[in-house]
Parts: C-alpha cells; structure tokens; sequence
C-alpha cells in the first residue's frame, strides 16, 4: 500500500492518481465556493459535513461521527472513485482537514495518501469546472482502527489530543461544551508538525516529537482532536515516521465534554 503521505514530485509521476479537494474550515468559509473558484487539475470535492460524516446523528456521539460504511462507499462511488484508485487528498491548511478522508480509505483498505504542502505545494494552473466522472464501483468495508470513548479513558493507551495547545489547557472556545482535555491525554497539536510553508516537517523530527508524548512503536495510540478530523492528521503522521498506526475516536472531545460523567482536565 501507498504511504500515508506523498509529496508533488510523486502526483506529477502518477497522473492516474485521483485527486480530492477537502477544503473544510472552522471559521465558517465556505470550502466548496473555494473549490470552486480554483481547484487542482481534475480534482473532484469532498465535502466534511455530508461525505465524511454521518447524517443526523445523535448529537452525543460528536460534531463528526463516522458514517455507515455503506454510507461512505455510495459516496465514494459517486464520486467516481473506485476500489482500484489511488486518491491523493490535500487542502488548504497542510492537510490537517484532508487527513480524514485520507484516514477513512486507508482504514477501509483502500490506497490513499495525503499532499505533503496541500494546494500550496502545487505550482501549475488551477482550474474551475468541476470533472464530470463516471460512478464506479466501491467496496462496503467497516472502518478498521476506530477507538471507543472507553479507550480514550483508558490510560493503557496513549492518548493524544491533536488540537492546538490553549484548548487542550482549558482555554474557551465556541466550539467546546465544556474546555480541557481528557484526563491522562497528552498535547500533540497537528499544526506543529507543519513549517511555516505547510510542509511536514522531516521525519526524524516528527519521530523525535513523537517519541516524547510517549509514541515509541509499541504502544497502543488513540488520538482525538475536537470532532476527529485532525485527529487522523496525527495518525497518519504517526505512521509516516514509521511509528505503527494508532486507532482513531471518532467523537473525540465534542463527545467527551458532552457528557457530563466524564471528567475534564486542565493542566
């Protein structure tokens, strides 16, 4: 299989390669419109809210709940994208959004890798129309690598909170019910693993940050993030170093803080 993270020189030798534009963004801009106006050259849209999540879902599991798997294999299918494809996903803030779609095919069995630098990286046109691909056929497979919110509580497992570091020590925020982070969690936020131009860092350096949240090889990983979407940035990156694969929780801290028998920690 792929590796989890491919760089442009790579796109630019395998143009079979199926592109996904996953802009998503917290701060309410509309990542479609953005796909819209410019997007990689035959890139098709995944859209966060309706592609990569379950449909109203019981608002106790999350903001970002993982959909059915029959679910997710329609629209994938849909897409144009098949068993047999190779997708390369990237955004627009070095790939911490598009990790999920690439984490969800790979944890389906499915060949996928994340743009190192995202649309940044890219240095030829861009295009506008939208590519006219034909359905294909995509296998239903159950998500493999999913942690409950048992495992996040369990301090068996190292668990790892991809959000930046002011929410995981308590600071408000609108999208957190209640602020801190899960007891025993420690703070490995997905942004600092880019440099100032979007890219990964190398991997001996994410090794070397990994290794000091207690990521070694060996131990089992769980990591979370607000609604498990940049959580799969870590995850991948946990595997680019060559540190294992750790497990996702999907319902992260939007569903830890809603429930109010879970405690919370700030320090």
């Amino acid at each position: 299989m792929i590796g989890p993270i491919v760089d442009r020189a790579w796109l630019r030798d395998h143009p079979e390669a199926v592109l996904a534009d996953v802009r998503y963004h917290l701060d309410g801009r509309d990542g479609r419109a953005a796909y819209e106006s410019g997007h990689l050259p035959g890139a098709v849209y995944v859209d966060m809210d309706t592609q990569l999540a379950a449909h109203g879902a019981d608002p106790a599991l999350g903001r970002h709940p993982l959909p059915a798997a029959e679910a997710f294999a329609a629209d994938m299918a849909a897409l144009g994208i098949g068993d047999d494809d190779v997708v390369v996903a990237y955004d627009d803030e070095g790939g911490v959004m598009a990790a999920r779609l690439v984490w969800m095919l790979r944890a389906t069995g499915h060949e996928a890798a994340l743009l190192d630098g995202g649309l940044g990286a890219w240095d030829g046109p861009l295009e506008s129309e939208t590519p006219a691909r034909p359905p294909a056929s995509f296998s239903t497979r159950d998500f493999a690598g999913v942690a409950s919110i048992d495992d996040a509580a369990d301090s068996a497992n190292v668990v790892v909170d991809a959000r930046q570091r002011e929410r995981f020590h308590g600071a408000p925020h609108p999208l957190d019910i209640r602020s801190g982070h899960i007891p025993g969690a420690r703070s490995l936020p997905c942004r600092e693993h880019l440099s100032e131009d979007g890219h990964l860092l190398t991997p001996d350096v994410l090794r070397s940050r990994l290794e000091e949240v207690g990521i070694d090889g060996e131990a089992p990983v769980v990591s979370y993030c607000g609604s498990g979407v940049t959580a799969c940035h870590n995850l991948l990156v946990i595997e680019h170093a060559g540190l294992g694969t750790g497990r996702l929780f999907p319902g992260s801290w939007s569903q830890w803080s809603r429930d109010p028998e879970r405690p919370v920690a700030t320090d």
